[in-house]
């Protein structure tokens, strides 16, 4: 395992991320949030601690996960498999509902305060080590939120701050509020990016670089359609609205030009997506789902198979920009 720093900060994480996503199921399995391809924590466990043994430190969850699910599953597993808390680097999310009242939601200073403390609650954690807002909300002024985050830090709830998934001008709008007013600036963004989905790399992943942000992309194997032959199903691409949402006409000549460049090299084609995400030098810790066994050990694979440049141009080359960046 690699370790780099998170962006210009201190905060030290490991190449990989473990996004803890996958892990738990709220209760009523007529809920919107259960998904058949989520694992309990005994199923779990193994691939947490398999990552954990192969040097994982850095895991992504979020409070809207799974109704809150996965941020008890991921302290409980964090605990049972650490032996200090400072020896891992944990991640959180704060934006959608957690509940039905108007403040159950968003980035107001009320459902701030409420989430990190509810998140630490379920997490058994006095702080989170990235606390990162989900999505821009666009019902309440910035320079509240960006308040609101400075105090969770100042408060020693949060050591540092991240964003995810929004437009360059609204990261550098955050940005430069909190400057104004001699508040804590994000640290890292949470942005898609795959081979599928290039959208942020002309603005706001520049934009990162320029500002010394750390980027933290999820999806870097497109949902699971860069893992696979084009036209072949999982459990979950069969199932989940998300995942299909993005499906693009565009997607089958990319797809086969991961599974040539794969059969050649003689890896899975998972290996080569994240590979070549792994190759943008603007990339701290790409976040990796696991729910078999393969999973894992595929991706720290990765870490080690560098991509030359023509078979990088071959990957690029059926690129076509299509549909959202982002859910």
């Amino acid at each position: 395992m690699k370790y780099v720093n998170l962006g210009s900060s201190e905060l030290e994480v490991s190449r990989l991320c473990l996004g803890m996503m996958s892990y738990g199921n709220p209760p009523d399995p007529d809920s919107d949030s259960w998904r058949s391809w989520h694992l309990d924590e005994t199923a779990a466990e193994p691939i947490v601690r398999r990552a954990a043994e192969s040097g994982v430190t850095f895991f992504d969850t979020a409070d809207m996960y799974a109704e809150g699910a996965s941020e008890r599953l991921t302290g409980s597993l964090l605990r049972g498999i650490f032996s200090r808390r400072e020896e891992y680097v944990l991640a959180t999310k704060v934006f959608f509902p957690m509940g039905e009242s108007p403040e159950d939601k968003g980035l107001s200073r009320v459902h701030i305060m409420a989430g990190i403390d509810a998140s630490l609650t379920r997490l058994v954690t006095d702080y989170v080590d990235v606390y990162q807002i989900h999505r821009w909300d666009s019902e309440t002024p910035i320079e509240e939120t960006m308040e609101a985050l400075s105090d969770v830090v100042r408060s020693g709830k949060a050591r540092y701050i991240g964003a995810s998934s929004m437009h360059a001008w609204q990261f550098a709008k955050a940005q430069h509020v909190a400057d104004l007013g001699g508040w804590t600036r994000f640290v890292s963004m949470q942005n898609q990016y795959n081979l599928l989905r290039r959208h942020d790399e002309r603005e706001l992943m520049a934009m990162c670089g320029d500002m010394g942000v750390g980027l933290v992309p999820y999806s870097p194997n497109g949902k699971g359609r860069l893992a696979r032959p084009a036209g072949e199903q999982s459990d979950r691409s069969n199932t989940d609205k998300i995942v299909q949402a993005f499906d693009s006409p565009y997607d089958e000549p990319v797809i086969n030009a991961v599974q040539a460049v794969a059969e050649s090299r003689g890896v899975s084609m998972a290996q080569i997506a994240l590979a070549w995400v792994l190759r943008n030098p603007l990339v701290s810790a790409p976040i990796v789902g696991a729910t078999k066994p393969n999973h894992l050990p595929e991706a720290v694979a990765a870490l080690a198979l560098k991509l030359t440049d023509e078979e990088a141009q071959e990957l690029e080359r059926p690129y076509q920009e299509y549909g959202p960046s982002w859910y």
